[in-house]
């Protein structure tokens, strides 16, 4: 599976830039988070591969970043997920055959099952924690430690990580 990085945008050099009455809409704070989110991501994936993790990509990373070490059920990832149930169940088969992840049944309901990390998804979660770790580092160093420092906290206060 190739590698994912953000798409080229072969238009951008035939598009002029936004008029003062468009401009919202490339400096809007939404925007400029995904912006930073797929340029980070995109980083992640970099290091990832450095460290033999060449088959990861962004969008298995959104999954993963939504199972729990203990285990979580399919359709509790998809709804943190904000996706479907059956575009996470593809995410996770790819995970599956890849062995990052297995599924097992839900003790508690008999028709249910669990996504959980294996012992190689283990392993690449903490090659994933070191890769995000460098990333931000690097961040750090680009923008400055004090302002990545204000970024995070105005965030954590904003919108508080989901348990």
């Amino acid at each position: 599976m190739p590698r994912e990085t953000a798409p080229p945008n072969p238009a951008a050099k035939n598009t002029r830039p936004a008029s003062p009455a468009d401009r919202w809409r490339h400096v809007n704070i939404g925007r400029l988070l995904n912006n930073a989110l797929r340029h980070f991501e995109a980083r992640v994936v970099e290091l990832l591969a450095e460290a033999g993790h060449t088959e990861i990509t962004t969008h298995h990373i959104n999954a993963t970043r939504h199972l729990d070490v203990g285990g979580t059920r399919l359709t509790d990832m998809a709804k943190r997920a904000a996706v479907t149930k059956q575009s996470m169940s593809e995410l996770v088969d790819q995970l599956e055959a890849l062995g990052i992840v297995a599924r097992k049944p839900d003790p508690s309901d008999g028709r249910a099952r669990i996504v959980y990390f294996t012992p190689r998804g283990l392993a690449w979660l903490k090659d994933f924690r070191d890769a995000v770790r460098k990333a931000e580092r690097e961040m750090a160093r680009d923008v400055g430690a004090g302002e990545l420092g204000t970024v995070k906290n105005v965030l954590l206060a904003y919108g508080p990580p989901v348990e």
